[in-house]
């Protein structure tokens, strides 16, 4: 049956039969029995990371590859390229993918270029062996024509679907090859893990990125696994609630007259806004009370951070704040927001 992606996010991923348990257990195990098919986790996995994997594949229409971190993940389908290979990556995009990128290139190992991410054309005409786009861009928050750039591409194309995750758009739909999420974000949840994931629907990709994560020892732990699949169950409610609520917030923000622009796509949980200045949404950040002024996202907890202080990121607008809104009340998140803009 064609279930809804909320229905999907629940029954996904779990054991079957009589006597089953409801969820997978974390199975704490580095090597297995022989004669059983599982031999040694680093290359075979375990329950626990299938489980996860099933679930975030079947949400995102592809198999599914989970690994230590988001860098972590990238830094695996990095390895599947061959030395000189070319790359493409949004001039805004999360600081440390472009940091990973730059390093690659200073070590002989590829060719970087980077294109304004609303510049359709110029990625459609980009010669490269592999796209990385972001959308909705982290933290300018544009929103890349996926599909237009893919049915364009000479190379293969990877789409970082962590802010918008695959309830709000799929990009292996659009013409991706691979979609990657940090699922210490939204798929978690809950600001306790580190974990990174790709999707693909081929299946030499996807053999391709197992073995990576065996050659890099790129590998999650069960207990990571096994959080970020329950943060996973309840990530269509949260979504929908912190989408309502950063709506909310955007409207506000875009008629304070502390607020020189309002970054929103229209949907997710995040919203950008700009203060005059570096000083000011210095000062934003550090008069906040409920909210928290710390970095990462997609938690319960809403977060502000001014991202221009960060290396990398010197040309994001300095009075740039991102914000990542949580699950509080959306009348004392303004609240809170209204006192540190004034």
């Amino acid at each position: 049956m064609d279930w809804s992606p909320r229905t999907l996010a629940i029954v996904s991923g779990r054991p079957q039969g009589p006597g089953a348990p409801l969820n997978t257990p974390i199975v704490a195990a580095s090597t297995f029995e022989a004669g059983g098919g599982v031999v040694y986790s680093r290359s075979d996995g375990t329950a626990t990371w299938a489980a996860l994997e099933d679930a975030v594949g079947a949400l995102e229409g592809g198999q599914a590859t989970a690994y230590a971190s988001g860098v972590a993940t990238l830094s695996a389908i990095l390895d599947t390229l061959p030395v000189g290979s070319s790359v493409v990556v949004p001039t805004f995009s999360y600081a440390l993918t472009r940091g990973v990128l730059k390093h690659a290139q200073q070590m002989g190992r590829l060719t970087v270029t980077e294109l304004d991410p609303t510049d359709t054309a110029a990625w459609q005409a980009a010669d490269a062996d592999l796209l990385w786009l972001e959308s909705p861009t982290n933290p300018t928050l544009d929103v890349m024509d996926i599909e237009a750039i893919a049915s364009a591409a000479r190379g293969r194309v990877v789409v970082d679907n962590t802010l918008a995750t695959p309830l709000q758009q799929q990009p292996l739909r659009m013409g991706a090859d691979i979609v990657v999420h940090s699922a210490t974000k939204m798929i978690g949840g809950h600001s306790d893990l580190l974990l990174g994931i790709a999707v693909t629907n081929d299946e030499q990709i996807a053999q391709d990125l197992r073995n990576a994560r065996t050659r890099v020892g790129a590998t999650p732990g069960a207990l990571e696994a096994y959080l970020a699949l329950r943060g996973l169950r309840t990530m269509p409610v949260r979504l929908a609630e912190q989408e309502r609520t950063a709506a909310l917030l955007a409207s506000r923000l875009a008629e304070h007259p502390s607020v020189t622009k309002v970054r929103y796509p229209g949907f997710g949980m995040m919203v950008s806004f700009e203060t005059a200045d570096a000083e000011s949404a210095g000062k934003v950040c550090d008069s906040v009370e409920l909210i928290r002024s710390a970095t990462s996202l997609g938690g319960v907890e809403t977060l502000v951070e001014r991202r221009a202080w960060l290396p990398g990121e010197e040309r994001v607008p300095p009075g740039l704040i991102r914000m990542s809104v949580g699950l509080e009340d959306p009348e004392d998140l303004w609240h809170d927001l209204h006192n540190a803009l004034t």
